[in-house]
C-alpha cells in the first residue's frame, strides 16, 4: 500500500508520535512523509522520502500564545511557503500516487487527499476536543476557550474516513468513526524502567519563559531543565539548576529517574510521564486550550496537578503532594502500542475496501 503521511510541525510531540507509527508502517508499506518546522529535520534523520512543506506556526511570549503576532507571522510565512507547497503537490502527483493518507493534524496531506478523493485517517490527540463529551464540571471557567478550540479542531480535518485518538483519559465518544486508544510511546520510553531519583525534570516548549528559573531556585532539590536555553551545546549549572541541551537519550534517562516532572500541557511528554508513573505539574501555555484540557484531566485522574502559571505556592504544593500522585499512577498500565497498531491496520484495510466499513460507534475505551 502507498501511504502519504502528514505531520504538523508546531510542537515536537506530533513528530515523536509519528516516528512511532512510521517505524511500523514502513515494515509493510511504501510511505512518503510531508512535514513542516522542526519536525522535518527530526524525521529526515530516521526515514527516507520526507518532504519539507511550509506549515502554520505559533508565536509565544513568556508562557503565552500571542494571537496577533501569530497571524502576522503566518501571513509572512505563507508568502514564501505556498509556492514551495505547490511544488511539493505536483511532485507527489508525478512521483507518488498514494492509496491512503494519514494525517497527524496536518492540512497539506488532508487537502491533497480531498482533492484526489483519497481516504484520510486522522491519527492524533487533538480530535478528542471535538469528538468526545467532556463533563461540564471539568470545563467550568473554560467554556469559551473550549468552544473556540472545538470549532478550530472540527474545521481542521473534517469528514475523515476514521479518527484514531491517542489518549490516557477516556471521555465518551460523541461521534461515529472515532476510536480512543492508549498513547503511542517510543520504544526507548517503553523499555525504560522508572527509578526514584532526587531531581525534578523541567521541560519548556517556549524559550521565552524567563520567570521560571527564579521560582525553581526555591525547589530545594536539583532541577534539570530542557528547552529554555536552546543555544546550549553543553550543560550550564547555576546553583540547583542545570540547563541542558536537548539529547533524546539523556532526556529519557532524566525522565526515568526523576522525582517528578514540571512542564507545559503537551500531550507527548505528559503521556510519557504517566506511563513511567512520574507525577507532573502541568503549566499549560496560555491560549492553548488543548494543553489546558490535558492538564485538567491529569489533575482529575490524580496523576498530577494543573496550575495556570508557575508560582512558589503551586510548586511547593505540588512537591508536598507528589507521593499521593505517585500512588494514583501505580494503577495506570500501557499495552506497548499493541491496540493502536491493531486499530490502524484495521482502518487501513477498511480504507482501501470501503464496502467493508459500516458507521458504528467505536470508542475503543475498553481495556485502557
Amino acid at each position: 500500500m502507498r501511504i502519504l503521511y502528514g505531520v504538523v510541525g508546531e510542537g515536537m510531540g506530533h513528530a515523536t508520535r509519528s516516528r512511532v507509527i512510521l517505524e511500523e508502517l514502513i515494515k509493510e508499506h511504501e510511505v512518503h512523509v510531508v512535514s513542516s518546522g522542526r519536525a522535518t529535520a527530526f524525521l529526515r534523520q530516521r526515514f527516507p522520502s520526507v518532504h519539507h512543506i511550509w506549515g502554520y506556526t505559533i508565536a509565544y511570549r513568556g508562557n503565552s500564545v500571542r494571537n496577533w503576532q501569530t497571524v502576522v507571522q503566518n501571513l509572512k510565512g505563507a508568502v514564501r511557503g505556498w509556492p514551495q507547497n505547490i511544488r511539493r503537490y505536483f511532485e507527489i502527483i508525478r512521483d507518488f500516487k498514494p492509496d491512503v493518507v494519514i494525517s497527524d493534524f496536518e492540512t497539506f496531506s488532508y487537502l491533497f487527499a480531498k482533492r484526489h478523493r483519497i481516504p484520510v485517517i486522522s491519527a492524533d490527540n487533538m480530535q478528542i476536543i471535538d469528538r468526545c463529551r467532556h463533563p461540564a464540571s471539568l470545563l467550568k471557567g473554560f467554556e469559551l476557550q473550549f468552544q473556540l478550540s472545538r470549532a478550530i479542531v472540527r474545521s481542521k480535518l473534517p469528514h475523515a474516513f476514521h479518527y484514531l485518538i491517542a489518549t490516557f483519559f477516556y471521555p465518551p465518544a460523541s461521534r461515529t468513526r472515532t476510536t480512543l486508544l492508549p498513547p503511542l510511546l517510543r520504544t526507548e520510553v517503553l523499555d525504560a524502567r522508572p527509578e526514584p531519583g532526587k531531581h525534578l525534570l523541567v521541560y519548556q516548549t517556549t524559550s521565552t519563559n524567563l520567570k521560571l528559573p527564579e521560582i525553581l531556585k526555591d525547589a530545594a532539590m536539583p532541577c534539570r531543565i530542557y528547552g529554555l536555553r536552546r543555544e546550549l551545546t553543553e550543560d550550564i549549572v547555576e546553583g540547583n539548576l542545570t540547563y541542558r541541551p536537548f539529547d533524546e537519550t539523556r532526556f529519557i534517562e532524566d525522565l526515568r529517574t526523576a522525582v517528578a516532572v514540571i512542564a507545559g500541557g503537551g500531550f507527548t511528554l505528559m503521556s510519557e510521564a504517566v506511563y513511567l508513573h512520574k507525577p507532573m505539574l502541568s503549566i499549560p501555555v496560555k491560549g492553548h486550550f488543548e494543553q489546558t484540557l490535558n492538564a485538567l484531566y491529569l489533575q482529575k485522574l490524580g496523576f498530577g496537578a494543573y496550575a495556570p502559571e508557575l508560582t512558589h505556592g503551586a510548586l511547593s504544593g505540588f512537591i508536598a503532594q507528589h507521593e499521593r500522585y505517585r500512588e494514583s499512577l501505580q494503577l495506570y498500565q500501557q499495552d506497548r502500542n499493541v491496540r493502536f497498531f491493531a486499530a490502524l491496520k484495521k482502518q487501513l484495510a477498511r480504507a482501501v475496501n470501503p464496502s467493508a466499513y459500516t458507521e458504528t460507534p467505536d470508542t475503543g475505551a475498553a481495556g485502557h
